[in-house]
């Protein structure tokens, strides 16, 4: 920058790779929040009064935040604010322009009934990269780690994908495990998996962590696998880009008229979309606060006068993983 730039700058404008630099920092902040405030409803049985203190949460600490967000995936819509609705501009209105993916808390029906596993969420990636899930709402999905480039293929018989990953891995088939969400829908697939010697682990909620966790080195998940939300599978891709993992996707239309909606919009039903698909750009963020223990991050907690929460927070264009354990003074939270 020259002087003559520089001197041209107002001094309150924030430096762009500045923003850019703390934006995860930031982002952990609001997932923090939406957890702590989720604590008071686990295991009482209202999903939809933990969802919204989740999200009142969130919303209100994602107004501090450095960028110009847009929410491509939220939740509610426009004339039921407080909800994050998809199309809300969120942020401060400086820092980079950001598309952004919210699910305050990831397994909901986990919280409240005191389950193992929910999680508050933000993907962030930039403006216009991420995937509009508008049309339809669930897909396969198949996530696994590095070992899986070049080896998976959502097209081929889960057994196959199976015994490859696990020649890949140099592991045995019968130590590979397979997480897949416990569902009728399932019934085949958990046969199949286990036909080709694999163990299964059976997921209640929650998706997206299993699918970070078939990516994580310190995980027993090998792959994840089923029918899930398409918004979840977005907001993994992100994740899956900073672990150098694999994540497939093709559209599932649940019935004739998301069908005929779906190719009415021009989506093709066959096509194995990857995680370039469904978020074209290899900056993305992923942050994500336990609200209750789990496989990926442990649950809030309170002792004394503190309440402590554990965060993931990943970087896809620096490649880095960040634990994020932080203490927060009870009385600021009263």
């Amino acid at each position: 920058m020259t002087d003559s730039q520089a001197a041209g700058r107002d001094s309150r404008t924030p430096d762009p790779m500045q923003a850019d630099r703390n934006l995860a920092m930031e982002l952990v902040r609001a997932t923090e929040a939406a957890a702590i405030r989720a604590v008071p409803w686990i295991g009482r049985g209202n999903k939809n009064g933990a969802d919204k203190a989740a999200v009142d949460a969130m919303r209100k600490f994602l107004s501090t935040v450095e960028f110009q967000g847009r929410v491509v995936i939220g939740e509610g819509e426009k004339d039921e604010a407080p909800m994050l609705y998809n199309g809300e501009i969120v942020g401060n209105g400086e820092g980079p322009e950001c598309d952004i993916a919210v699910d305050p808390i990831d397994g909901t029906s986990l919280t409240a009934a005191g389950r193992h596993n929910a999680l508050s969420v933000i993907a962030v990636a930039d403006r216009g990269t991420m995937y509009d899930p508008k049309d339809l709402y669930y897909m396969e999905k198949l996530a696994t780690g590095p070992e899986g480039v070049g080896v998976v293929d959502l097209a081929r018989p889960i057994g196959e994908n199976v015994k490859a990953l696990a020649k890949a891995k140099g592991k045995p088939v019968e130590d590979m495990v397979v997480a897949i969400l416990d569902r009728p829908r399932h019934e085949q697939l958990i046969h199949d998996v286990r036909e080709a010697g694999a163990g299964t682990e059976l997921l209640l909620d929650g998706d997206v962590a299993g699918g970070i966790n078939a990516a994580r080195p310190d995980s027993r998940i090998d792959m994840c696998v089923g029918i899930g939300g398409t918004p979840e599978g977005i907001i993994t891709a992100c994740a899956l880009k900073a672990l150098g993992g694999v994540l497939h996707g093709r559209m599932y239309p649940r019935n004739d008229e998301e069908r005929e909606r779906a190719l009415a919009a021009g989506h093709d039903l066959d096509a194995v979309l990857t995680q370039d698909d469904l978020v074209k750009t290899d900056n993305t963020y992923f942050v994500a606060t336990g609200v209750t223990d789990g496989g990926l991050c442990a649950g809030v907690r309170r002792f004394g006068d503190r309440i402590f929460t554990d965060s993931l927070v990943l970087r896809s264009r620096s490649g880095t993983v960040r634990r994020v354990e932080a203490e927060h003074l009870v009385a600021k939270w009263l």
